[in-house]
């Protein structure tokens, strides 16, 4: 992001204590390629080495991933690594309630709250010298693109015929065919791969440039579902179905696309010809 563009101007704070400029670490790869390399320690979550931040900042690398907000990179990395100036610059309480509200949910869904470190209550009112939220040009910008939902997880189907994977595409308005894989990060973490392009096969109202980061934002968020569909090694096939309703993206079946499964394949072929009741 443009960091200036962000600015209302520069707020002092004294965490008691001189600070250092040290390069944000490869661990910390949700503050990479933000518009600076180096970062202030102690930083402004009152971390004092560079173990303690990684350490920290992990359960929220993962949040950053799921792009539950537009700015929850910008407002993270403002206070696990913020920028190297003469002063700390704060993120403005607003941006924090706009980040909190879009990205609370997603992390009771992973069994988290929101932190009382993170309470939005210490950061400062949008008159004063903090980052400030662009919510107008965001909401522009994203307003046509559905998001992913927190949801019960549907159950893997493995045992089916074409004609019933035909009424589940009528009940439907969206099919792809996805190819999952599974991989470690740096940190030890499971981190999950859409291998190749996902393959429409009802499109709906998905946008086909933006299916395959949708889709993968689905897989962050519903994260008891991809494990699920990744407890072994090696790629997988699936197919999802869902529905897109007032914004939101909600799968409501999961098929195991297997090579040897003709059911499928079948239900795809006639889908072409397909008149639903």
């Amino acid at each position: 992001f443009a960091l200036s563009g962000l600015l209302r101007a520069a707020m002092g704070f004294d965490i008691g204590l001189s600070t250092k400029c040290v390069v944000i670490p490869k661990e910390m790869d949700m503050c990479h390629e933000i518009g600076y390399s180096e970062m202030r320690l102690p930083n402004l979550m009152g971390h004092t080495s560079m173990a303690e931040v990684i350490l920290k900042s992990t359960t929220w690398q993962h949040l950053v991933h799921t792009d539950c907000h537009p700015h929850v990179r910008t407002f993270l990395c403002s206070l696990f690594a913020p920028i190297c100036l003469d002063t700390f610059i704060h993120p403005c309480r607003s941006m924090c309630v706009s980040v909190r509200d879009s990205c609370a949910p997603v992390l009771a869904c992973h069994g988290h709250s929101w932190s009382d470190s993170l309470d939005c209550d210490r950061f400062p009112a949008d008159e004063d010298m903090c980052l400030a939220s662009l919510t107008k040009e965001y909401k522009y910008l994203h307003k046509v693109l559905p998001k992913p939902a927190c949801q019960t997880c549907p159950a893997v189907e493995e045992f089916f015929t074409h004609k019933r994977v035909l009424e589940v595409f009528c009940d439907n308005n969206f099919a792809v065919k996805v190819k999952l894989s599974k991989k470690r990060t740096v940190l030890g973490d499971r981190e999950y791969n859409i291998e190749c392009q996902v393959e429409f096969i009802t499109q709906g109202s998905l946008l086909p440039y933006e299916t395959q980061n949708m889709i993968q934002q689905w897989l962050l968020i519903n994260e008891n579902c991809t494990q699920r569909m990744t407890q072994i090694h090696r790629p997988m096939v699936y197919l999802l179905v869902g529905k897109v309703e007032e914004g939101i993206i909600l799968v409501n079946q999961v098929y195991r696309w297997q090579r040897r499964d003709s059911q499928l394949t079948l239900a795809t072929q006639k889908w072409r010809y397909h008149k639903c009741l």
